[in-house]
């Protein structure tokens, strides 16, 4: 890696994410001390991290293992009880994590996922589960978020083989241009992949200071619709809702859809995402009023 090219960490982290998911999923020790089945549980993050909480919330209760919310960390409800809090934060130093974490101690246990096994929530939580091998010098996430999801969907039962080799299969091939060029887009995603969608949409955004949107999929037509156009992107994460594409493509928009792992899917739009920033003489490892970490003054 030449570190002086603009997107040279995210580039060499988004391509790390087949290893780092394979190591997640054999992470048994670390999984087992998320909250067991039938807890009622909140998870929490803030911006990257909330939107792969909202992920884990719909992958688990659709699994049957329980009642969970998620929210962005300041807003959990303060009279709310739960069983367990997961706590997801790459850097473990986010001004509201740290926050609620001190505001439940000893009322409801923090499980911390993250990245920094250095950083101050290490000795506030209740239990950690560190990936600093997922960890990143990029300020736009790609890896830790996507690992911290293969770690959860390993802990609930799922066999990543597949979602590992979809994402390989990604990187080891070569996108459409075109993909890279719309005037706006749009990513659209049902139960558990509209956290990926909202990722998508954040992802375009820090990196290339792009126009984008993301919505329920089923949701898109009670009025989003009305964006689509000529020279525009809806992108919809796994199966679409019957109908969808026609609508789309009757609009003049560009309808994409993959066939693959939706998480894998979620890789190539980081690959998309840097190439577009890279064109635009943008350096996505230090995006435009974005810091590593929201650190908050007192």
């Amino acid at each position: 890696m030449t570190e002086n090219l603009p997107g040279a960490h995210m580039r060499a982290e988004l391509n790390s994410q087949p290893e780092t998911w394979a190591r997640a999923a054999e992470m048994r020790t670390e999984q087992a001390l998320l909250p067991a089945s039938g807890a009622r549980i909140a998870v929490v993050g803030c911006g990257t991290s909330w939107f792969m909480a909202q992920s884990y919330a719909a992958l688990r209760e659709s699994a049957g293992q329980g009642e969970t919310d998620a929210f962005t960390a300041s807003e959990v409800p303060s009279d709310r009880g739960y069983d367990a809090i997961v706590a997801l934060t790459r850097s473990g130093t986010t001004s509201e994590v740290l926050e609620l974490t001190k505001r439940v101690k000893g009322k409801t246990p923090v499980i911390a996922v993250l990245g920094d096994d250095t950083s101050p929530l290490v000795d506030l939580a209740d239990s950690v589960i560190a990936l600093p091998f997922a960890d990143e010098q990029s300020v736009v996430q790609t890896r830790f978020a996507t690992t911290a999801l293969a770690l959860f969907r390993a802990s609930l039962g799922e066999d990543l083989t597949k979602a590992i080799a979809d994402a390989q299969a990604v990187l080891d091939g070569t996108d459409d241009a075109a993909l890279g060029e719309a005037d706006q887009y749009s990513f659209l995603g049902l139960g558990w992949s509209i956290g990926l969608a909202h990722e998508a949409a954040l992802k375009m955004r820090e990196s290339s200071q792009s126009w984008t949107e993301s919505y329920s999929a089923m949701e898109y037509r009670h009025g989003p619709i009305a964006i689509a156009a000529p020279g525009r992107i809806t992108w919809q994460f796994g199966t679409a809702p019957e109908g969808l594409k026609a609508q789309v493509e009757a609009t003049g928009a560009r309808f994409v859809q993959h066939d693959i792992d939706p998480l894998a899917d979620l890789v190539r739009v980081h690959r998309v995402a840097l190439d577009r920033a890279v064109a635009k003489g943008l350096d996505p490892d230090q995006p435009r009023n974005l810091t590593r970490s929201v650190i908050l003054d007192d």
